[in-house]
């Protein structure tokens, strides 16, 4: 099992920026991807960016060249931070970390509230 914990979230002003931070646990040389999502209200989860155990990103046509998605692993955690510049108001969301593992298994935080004031 992994256990994602997502950080950073926050209220910021339209073109403002935030970093989210998730600290991954458990088996983490299991992981394929740390990816992540958002859920805005009355919308779909959408993913957001994700990046794979060696390092390839992907990035959703709303967010790329805005947010910068990058990993960092040691001995006891896989980490993953959301760099988010240029916010928008339709960035405001819960962003959750989703980990999934080579077996197949989706690993989702809790969550954390990014809103984006005009």
């Amino acid at each position: 099992q992994v256990h994602p914990v997502e950080s950073g979230g926050g209220l910021v002003q339209a073109g403002g920026s935030l970093r989210l931070s998730c600290a991954a646990s458990g088996s983490i040389f299991s992981i394929n991807f740390m990816g992540w999502y958002r859920q805005a209200p009355g919308k779909q989860r959408e993913l957001v960016a994700r990046i794979s155990d060696g390092g390839t990103t992907y990035y959703a046509d709303s967010v790329k060249g805005r947010f910068t998605i990058s990993s960092y692993r040691d001995n006891a955690r896989n980490m993953a931070y959301l760099q988010m510049n240029s916010l928008k108001p339709e960035d405001t969301a819960v962003y959750d970390c989703t980990v999934n593992t080579k077996s197949g298994y989706d690993y989702r935080g809790q969550g954390t509230q990014v809103t984006v004031s005009s």
